[in-house]
């Protein structure tokens, strides 16, 4: 019989598993780590960081309107207006003019009868589908679904609703568990429009199909679709020609809008419900002034230069075709987003290194973020990027490729 002292647990630190986190320091002791690095100054295309001009192709800045002077001043001017902030939150004390105007705008914008805003972009997926989503009712998530949409789900299946996820951009799979449930029950499917570390599109006509047939609606993320894709850059649903199938669409103000928070559009009704119901929204201090003004001059900014987007997927297309004919491999889409393929983690680490020592800035993507063999360098691209930019950006990709045997 075993003595009851060898059976007996040993009390464990709750900080155990941060004293055992050393992945981040071994990666900075060799010198490779690439997070955190603050940025001094930033001019769009070219930033400042360590007292050194960068070439920036790593930012979601995709129209290039963190340093206009436009988007600059309306943000100054609301301070100017109304302080530093609404010290409350918009069920309460938070509320400006200046939100209903965003608001407003952006219904009219993707042409939805009303919007509301959240104080960020994360917040948003909060605030919608454990609101939306209830006890006994279902969320269908793609499974590359951005990580504010899992956390919204997970916050929904906490409340005892049922969480599924489907296979990536496979509205086969997507059939065949929906197919599987009650009829009769109401169904959320949730997908981001765009794919944030791909930049592939989800594939809206066919979700849209399935979603109809089985009594579910549906919620795009178009937090990297918003003034990238879609006429006049109303995002995945315009590029489809599905803005009447899709129910809601959100986003974030901090890629296209420049800015910080997050938005939902949609019924009349089911704003009106998400107003009085979501504590994402409830319990959170409202956008701030200079936030809000940022975005409503960036909206304004696409709507009256929708070249802007025209010189962003040139950009970018520019950059797919460079990189194949040096010899990288490149995930193919049709948006703002290009990743390079490099592999094994150190080594991409390393090509990050070697980049930013030579004056370029991506963002490396390792596991488990991504799955194993496929750790990238992930390139994102504006409308104010130069040619210049552009072939210093090949050209460095080019040497530090042959030079870590990525290409020949």
């Amino acid at each position: 019989m075993t003595p009851p002292e060898a059976t007996a647990k040993q009390p464990v630190d709750l900080f155990q598993k941060c004293w055992s986190f050393t992945r981040a320091d071994e990666i900075k002791a060799a010198g490779f780590y690439p997070y955190f690095r603050p940025i001094e100054e930033n001019e769009g295309p070219v930033v400042t960081i360590e007292g050194r001009k960068i070439i920036m192709a790593g930012s979601n800045n995709y129209l290039g309107l963190t340093a206009d002077p436009r988007v600059k001043e309306a943000a100054i001017k609301a301070v100017q207006k109304y302080g530093t902030g609404c010290s409350g939150s918009r069920y309460l004390t938070g509320t400006l003019d200046l939100h209903i105007e965003l608001e407003e705008r952006l219904a009219k914008f993707f042409h939805k009868e009303a919007c509301l805003l959240f104080s960020t972009g994360y917040q948003t997926a909060q605030g919608i589908i454990p609101t939306l989503v209830q006890k006994g009712e279902y969320v269908l998530s793609d499974k590359d679904n951005h990580a504010c949409i899992v956390a919204g789900n997970l916050m929904a299946k906490g409340a005892f609703a049922e969480m599924i996820r489907f296979k990536h951009n496979d509205m086969d799979d997507l059939e065949r568990v929906i197919s599987k449930l009650p009829l009769e029950v109401p169904k959320l499917v949730v997908s981001d429009g765009v794919f944030s570390t791909t930049g592939t599109i989800v594939e809206l006509p066919r979700l849209v199909e399935v979603a109809r047939k089985y009594n579910a609606r549906i919620l795009i993320d178009d937090a990297h679709s918003t003034g990238v894709i879609g006429k006049g850059g109303r995002g995945t649903a315009s590029h489809f020609g599905l803005e009447k199938e899709v129910d809601m669409t959100m986003g974030t103000f901090s890629k296209t809008f420049s800015s910080l928070g997050g938005f939902v559009a949609g019924d009349t009704a089911v704003i009106n419900y998400l107003k009085h119901h979501a504590p994402a929204l409830i319990f959170s201090a409202s956008p701030t002034p200079a936030a809000v003004a940022a975005a409503l001059a960036s909206l304004a900014i696409l709507e009256a230069e929708p070249q802007r987007m025209d010189n962003l997927i040139r950009n970018a297309d520019k950059m797919r075709k460079g990189f194949k004919a040096l010899g990288f491999r490149v995930l193919d889409a049709k948006t703002a987003i290009v990743p390079v393929i490099i592999g094994e983690d150190m080594l991409t680490f390393k090509f990050w290194r070697e980049l930013f020592d030579a004056g370029v800035f991506v963002n490396a993507f390792v596991s488990p973020g991504v799955p194993p063999g496929m750790a990238m360098l992930r390139t994102s691209y504006m409308a104010t990027h130069e040619e210049k930019h552009l072939d210093r950006i090949l050209e460095t990709f080019s040497v530090i490729g042959k030079k870590l045997g990525v290409i020949s």
